[in-house]
């Protein structure tokens, strides 16, 4: 892989993500583990890999992304969930019995009615 977005929040070993990089790849971490991720130098050094941090950006960077995303097909792994679930939602989050990230449709809402 040229990159990887690294969105996980939770403790995870970065060794193996490192080690799908190609040579000269990147990895950017936007999630936020609690505690400090473990990087083997010599995966870097010797790959010539990187690893960076992001916290997003503003309007038009995010803006970019999407039409970036949407120009190139790249699309996101989602499990789009209505209100109704939600709470079922939370307990399977509590339970670590989630695959993908939860995506909360609010059409039909008392959600959407607001907006």
């Amino acid at each position: 892989m040229d990159g990887i977005i690294d969105t996980v929040s939770a403790e995870h070993p970065v060794t193996e993500l490192l080690e799908l990089l190609k040579p000269m790849g990147q990895m950017v971490v936007v999630g936020l583990p609690a505690k400090p991720l473990e990087v083997p130098a010599f995966s870097l050094v010797a790959g010539g890999k990187r690893v960076a941090g992001s916290g997003g950006g503003g309007i038009g960077e995010c803006q970019a992304m999407q039409d970036f995303a949407g120009e190139h097909g790249i699309t996101a792994d989602v499990e789009v969930v209505g209100m109704d679930y939600v709470n079922t939602a939370i307990q399977r989050l509590e339970r670590n019995d989630v695959r993908y990230r939860f995506v909360v449709d609010v059409a039909g809402s008392n959600l959407s009615a607001a907006a």
